[in-house]
């Protein structure tokens, strides 16, 4: 120990060497220290996940999001299915929702059709997110384009989980409008008694392609929405990151939610003449050949072929229009409803659902994947990151 001339002691070193001091930074932590640390901590750099982990992920955050958010879809539906009558059965969203929960209840009204929904949503998400991941490194590893990489992965992975879900959304779709069996409070051209009714009607007297009834309308309102809502997502996240810069890399939850939020908002507002065009051709029956007006001013049609004991006939306005094609029915909508009665029919619910749903998603797809992560770091996942 010396003394300087201020009076203040100073340590000193044996033999007189001077102490070095190695920055903390630079110092390498032991194995048993990385084995009790989060994996995040210890390296900073972003690594692609296992492919059965983006699965897992994916199924997981799909199906949770679109059963909390059926309700809303269902509602959704109601408004952009419902007959052209003068006033009509719905006024709004908030109306709808209220009608439906009074009349019908939760089970058999908000949440008709959520069987068929879950059947599609978890092999569907599932192979959505696979393919989308698997696009998405291929491309970017091949030096395209960040931006064109998740709108070709977007894309795909929503083609090639169409095999798969476009089935259970027409069931789905039909079972929401219908409402309950016998239903008095709406009628929608259906009365199955459940699913599994509805799926052998729909078989017996329309055949197994009426499943894919309305194929093309879904794939291009569900192609460009998976496309734009990636898109959107990806790019959020990385400015939000950049932005937070937060120590370890990653979002908080917050923002995580608002990056989702956003990103489905904006690709459900801008597909939304696609989704009226895919709930209408989805829904309508078959073509009409004889037209009977009855004393109530509406007109009922008479099917081409006899009308199924698992089906009513379809009540619409003083005006019915049967849908030939996508391009058919966005032109007549615009000529006789406009813009905003006809091709933005129910944004305001499509919006809403499509922002919550994609929040849900994206959060519980994230928190999945650090789970699983952690989980293997500490030893506590049954297989291996290989």
């Amino acid at each position: 120990m010396s003394t300087s001339g201020d009076g203040v002691s100073t340590p000193k070193a044996s033999n007189d060497k001077p102490t070095t001091i190695t920055p903390l930074h630079t110092l390498t932590p032991s194995e048993s220290i990385k084995r009790s640390l989060p994996p995040v901590l210890i390296d900073k750099a972003e690594v692609d996940p296992p492919y059965l982990d983006v699965l897992i992920a994916g199924g997981m955050g799909g199906t949770i999001a679109d059963f909390l958010m059926h309700s809303v879809d269902t509602v959704k539906t109601r408004l952009q299915g419902q007959p052209s009558a003068n006033p009509p059965k719905y006024n709004n969203m908030f109306h709808a929702y209220s009608t439906i929960l009074r009349e019908e209840g939760v089970s058999r009204g908000l949440y008709s059709g959520v069987a068929p929904a879950m059947t599609g949503s978890l092999p569907g998400t599932t192979l959505y997110f696979g393919t989308y991941e698997y696009t998405k490194r291929t491309l970017t590893a091949a030096g395209c384009p960040d931006t064109i990489a998740h709108l070709a992965g977007g894309s795909l992975g929503d083609f090639v989980a169409s095999f798969i879900y476009v089935p259970s959304e027409v069931l789905k779709t039909r079972m929401q409008l219908q409402g309950r069996y016998n239903n008095p409070s709406f009628i929608s051209g259906y009365n199955y008694k459940n699913t599994w009714h509805a799926l052998q009607m729909i078989v017996k007297y329309d055949g197994v392609g009426a499943l894919y009834q309305g194929y093309r309308a879904t794939l291009m309102r569900d192609v460009p929405f998976s496309a734009l809502q990636f898109a959107f997502y990806e790019k959020f996240k990385v400015e939000a990151r950049r932005w937070e810069a937060r120590p370890d890399g990653q979002m908080s939850m917050h923002i995580e939610t608002a990056c989702g939020a956003v990103a489905g908002g904006l690709a459900g507002f801008l597909t939304t003449p696609l989704d009226v065009m895919k709930t209408l051709l989805q829904t309508q029956v078959k073509k009409p050949s004889v037209c009977i007006r009855i004393s109530l001013g509406f007109v009922l049609f008479k099917p081409e072929a006899s009308i199924p004991s698992g089906s009513s006939p379809a009540v619409t306005g003083a005006t019915h229009k049967y849908y030939v094609g996508i391009w058919d029915g966005l032109k007549w909508n615009l000529k006789h409803h406009g813009v905003i009665g006809g091709l933005f029919r129910g944004v305001g619910p499509r919006v809403f659902w499509t922002s919550l749903q994609s929040a849900l998603m994206f959060v519980i797809y994230e928190q999945a994947l650090h789970l699983q992560d952690n989980m293997r770091h500490f030893g506590h996942w049954p297989y291996g990151s290989s």
